[in-house]
């Protein structure tokens, strides 16, 4: 008899601690709704339906302008080579666990001929030092906020508003890589504005807290988007159409933005409960947004049987996969939506007295 897996458990739960809930087509047909069928849809980037999101956002960062694009990695990508452009410099520098780096198959190198500059180690956040000690031949600085693969780790304001005087000061471009932007307001107590007028650029995602389909938003003055419209073009992201997602990430925007605190304080009482079990730990120890890491001082493979015990006898899934770190422990991802609110506090104690024995 074959052994079930993790995802196959996972997905049997009644209750999952993670995330929104199951990305199914529901998610579009709930977005879909009350829209009004005969509205025409955006025409190769124009149109109302896509001109008034973009305008919409643009406000909502405090930046002159926005493009939607159907993915971060494209977006990304056409900011650090527009800001290697208009400098005449093919270098840019960020974190040795970008997105750009890791997940991307060398897009940056491979597509533009654009050599990255890795600051800090993969164990930390950039901090000051690292900044000034790399160098001036470079035409833009990547941060991202929170620093995904690290847990979801955030540097203190006072370090963003250094680094953003430091490199309009030395003519560097300051791009933003905010996946979850929405997720760290609460954190910082700031509006999306503020914390954006640090930076020249800015990316932000529809599909991570917010829970769109796909999609994502680049924004910074006018002029470095329009080039950015022809980049995309170049990309083959102009698609004829891209209204699922715009009107996704609009309907998911309006639902969930005013939630990000909520997420945000049910994240650090879920840390705090995985916290009090022994041989697990979660990175950060209080999470600075919704999402952080948890850590097991065990086994990839006898963890995963644990779990799925667990599942089977609780209805209540945490995760569905677990990463290897070493022979003897591995650790997974938590992002905090509408999920775990729903899940009664009785059943939740109950799943943790198992996981302490």
């Amino acid at each position: 008899m074959r052994k079930k897996s993790l995802l196959e458990a996972f997905k049997q739960t009644q209750y999952q601690i993670s995330g929104h809930g199951r990305r199914n087509i529901q998610v579009l047909k709930e977005a879909l709704l009350n829209i009004d069928g005969q509205q025409e849809s955006d025409l190769y980037g124009k149109g109302k339906i896509i001109e008034e999101f973009q305008t919409k956002v643009a406000k909502f960062l405090g930046k002159e302008s926005a493009v939607f694009f159907p993915s971060g990695t494209m977006a990304q990508q056409i900011a650090l080579r527009i800001w290697c452009d208009e400098k005449g410099l093919n270098k840019v520098a960020y974190h040795p666990l970008s997105h750009l780096e890791i997940h991307e198959e060398d897009g940056l190198k491979k597509l533009h001929n654009i050599e990255p500059i890795l600051l800090a180690d993969k164990k930390r956040l950039i901090v000051m030092e690292d900044v000034m000690n790399m160098g001036k031949d470079v035409a833009c600085l990547l941060l991202e906020l929170p620093q995904r693969e690290i847990g979801g780790q955030l540097p203190d304001y006072k370090t963003l508003e250094s680094i953003s005087t430091y490199c309009r000061e030395h003519h560097i471009k300051l791009h933003l890589d905010g996946a979850r932007l929405f997720e760290i307001l609460p954190y910082y107590k700031k509006s999306a504005a503020e914390i954006c007028s640090l930076f020249d650029s800015v990316y932000v995602s529809f599909y991570k807290g917010i829970g769109g389909i796909a999609g994502a938003i680049l924004a910074g003055d006018e002029t470095f988007t329009e080039e950015s419209k022809i980049w995309k073009r170049r990309h083959g992201g102009d698609l004829i159409s891209l209204y699922p997602y715009i009107i996704s990430s609009n309907f998911y925007f309006d639902q969930r933005l005013n939630k990000m605190n909520e997420y945000y304080e049910d994240a650090k009482e879920l840390a705090n409960f995985f916290n009090q079990c022994q041989g697990i730990s979660t990175n950060p120890l209080v999470p600075a947004s919704n999402m952080f890491h948890v850590h097991f001082d065990m086994p990839k493979e006898k963890l995963e049987s644990t779990l799925i015990a667990i599942y089977e006898k609780t209805g209540i899934g945490i995760t569905s996969y677990v990463k290897e770190t070493s022979v003897k422990s591995c650790y997974c991802e938590i992002s905090i939506g509408d999920q775990y609110c729903i899940i009664p506090k009785d059943e939740l104690r109950r799943l943790f007295e198992m996981l302490i024995k």
